[in-house]
Formats: C-alpha cells, structure tokens, sequence
C-alpha cells in the first residue's frame, strides 16, 4: 500500500474527490438549497458497502473530503469511512457545523487520524446563528477549543482547523473581525467564499459578484486587510473574486482533476452540479435560470475510473479547452 502510494504521487489522477456521505443535515441554513428546496430534497445516507466501491479511486486521489450538502456527523459509519479512505488516500478531510461534536465525538476524531477539520461559519457575531439556522458560533468556537485541548493532551498536529466562511453582501464591515476571532484559536487556514450559487431572488442581494470594476477593486481592497491581518495573527487567510472584466477560462471546481460523488452514488463534475432537485431554478445575476443535474454514471454500477474514462465524460472535460462548453456549465455562477 505504502509503494502504490508513492507511486501515485507523482501522478495522481485527480487532485481530490468529493464524497457526500449524507444529503441530511441538523441545520437550516438560509442560502442552503437544502434548505431552499426542502420540499423535493431528499436526505439519505451514502451506504458503507457503496462507499467502498470508491478504495480503488483513492489510491490515486490526493484528497478526499466527507462532505456533501448534509452534516457529515450525522452518518451513522462516518468514521468508518474515514479510516476506508485514510487507508488509501494522501489526505482526508471533512466539513462540519460543529453541532454533533461533543467531547467523545472530538476524541473519535483525533483518533480516526482524519487530516483536516473545517468548520462552516457565516459570520463573526450571533448574526452568524441567524444565517446558519440551527447552528451556534459559541459551538463551533467551543468545538475548535475542545479539539485543541485534546490534541494538546495526545501530543499531535492532526487534525489541522480550517474555518470555511461564508461571505454575504450585509456582513462585509463584520468580515474585518474575522482574524481577531480565531486569534489563537489554533486555526491554520481560512477560506473566504461568496454566495456564487444563488437559489432565490431574495439572496441575490447578499451575493458578492462585483458588477464594476470600480466595485470589485473596493470588496478587495477589504479582503486584502482581512488576509493581512491574519497573516499577521499567524493565520492563512484565502479568498476568490472575480473582476467584471475578466470572464473565468477555467473552471475553479476543478473539473479536470476532481469529481464529485453524490450520497445516491452518482457521479458529477462538482459539488454544483450534484443537486437532485432537477426542475428547480436558481438566480443568476437576476435571470431565472432552469437548473439541470449532470450524472455521467453512478459508482453503484460501474467503478469510478471507468466512468471516468467513459467518451461522455471525456468530451465534456474537453469542451473547456475548446471553449464549447456545455449549457448547464455556460449558465453556471461559478462562471462569469
């Protein structure tokens, strides 16, 4: 195993692999299209026995991460599944609410060996409780603190803190504290993202897509101070943004070296082109846009690779380098 892992180092074939274990979750969050869409959402628990089918895959992957748009915690064989994938991949990691950790819970863990925790956030006051419905910043600050502690206590780095950050377009004097909250708090990393898949007409105000030029130079110059101060707190603070005059030519979900396996084993591009609420229709700088889901097998049936390699799935990665990309790709926020 050790041999096959150095040999797949030097030429992985994907960069990371998205697993969603569960489609459920404990939380409601307000620009969720769990939540949007709760009415057709169905929640469901990817099986152990499916979840295997993917040992293969992993060997050649650089990361896997256990988490979907559910609350990983929430499946059953969760750890399980960490030590599958630990068994194989470079580096594991998942993303959490925080709301299921516990002091046993954290303890399991550190003990899985799980290489990255990230916790979800949108905000730096109780204003955060009110956007993550069902979610608690006093939790995920007690969970990191709790982590930290244990960790101490067993005399190991891992799991490394991660605080995924949601940016809306009301919290951007907020955003500044961010540094000064995780001060300390052991954090090595965090990703600022903006609302880029927008499902209703009442969130496209809280979207942060610079329509100027004018515009997006201002929102940088403030998540410009906010990486600086925390660089000089000792944290490694990243966002994306993108300029009005320049359209994106490569697809930031990585599309050419990453996939996405949804809870019911589908296979997708991305985490965005995974929704099963096909029928529904999200906002797109103020265009109701149709959305459409795009499986191009499902591991259930066929393993991973083969789907890969498959002409379909092929042609559409091509489309990228030919700049003939598909409909549901040319109406995607992620591209602009």
């Amino acid at each position: 195993m050790i041999i096959e892992k150095l040999v797949s180092l030097f030429a992985p074939t994907f960069d990371w692999i998205q697993v969603e274990v569960t489609s459920a979750c404990n939380a409601a969050c307000i620009y969720c299209p769990r939540t949007v869409y709760r009415k057709i959402w169905e929640d469901r628990h990817l099986p152990l026995e499916t979840f295997k089918k993917l040992k293969p895959a992993f060997a050649d992957t650089r990361h896997i991460h256990l988490q979907g748009w559910g609350e990983p915690f929430l499946h059953p064989e969760f750890f399980e599944m960490v030590a599958i994938a630990k068994a194989s991949a470079f580096q594991v990691g998942t993303t959490t609410n925080a709301t299921l950790l516990n002091e046993e819970t954290v303890r399991k863990v550190i003990e899985s060996g799980i290489d990255i925790l990230a916790f979800s956030l949108a905000g730096t006051t109780e204003r955060n409780d009110v956007i993550r419905k069902g979610t608690s910043l006093k939790k995920v600050l007690k969970a990191i603190e709790t982590l930290n502690r244990e960790k101490k206590k067993r005399g190991t780095s891992a799991p490394e803190i991660h605080v995924a950050y949601m940016l809306f377009r009301s919290g951007m004097a907020e955003l500044e504290s961010l540094p000064s909250l995780l001060e300390g708090a052991g954090v090595s990393q965090g990703v600022i993202s903006t609302l880029d898949f927008v499902p209703t007409d009442e969130l496209r105000k809280e979207a942060v897509i610079p329509a100027t030029q004018d515009e997006y130079e201002e929102v940088r110059s403030v998540l410009d101070r906010v990486v600086e101060a925390g660089r000089e707190k000792g944290l490694s603070i990243h966002y994306h943004l993108v300029s009005p005059e320049k359209r994106r030519e490569v697809c930031t979900e990585n599309i050419q070296k990453a996939l996405c396996i949804s809870s019911d084993g589908a296979v997708t591009p991305c985490v965005y082109t995974n929704l099963g609420v096909s029928g529904t229709y999200y906002d797109l700088q103020g265009k109701k846009v149709s959305y459409e889901r795009m499986v191009f097998g499902n591991i259930k049936e066929k393993d991973v690779k083969d789907i890969w390699k498959q002409e379909s799935y092929k042609a559409f990665r091509c489309s990228f380098h030919k700049g003939e990309l598909a409909s549901t790709c040319q109406k995607c926020p992620k591209i602009r």
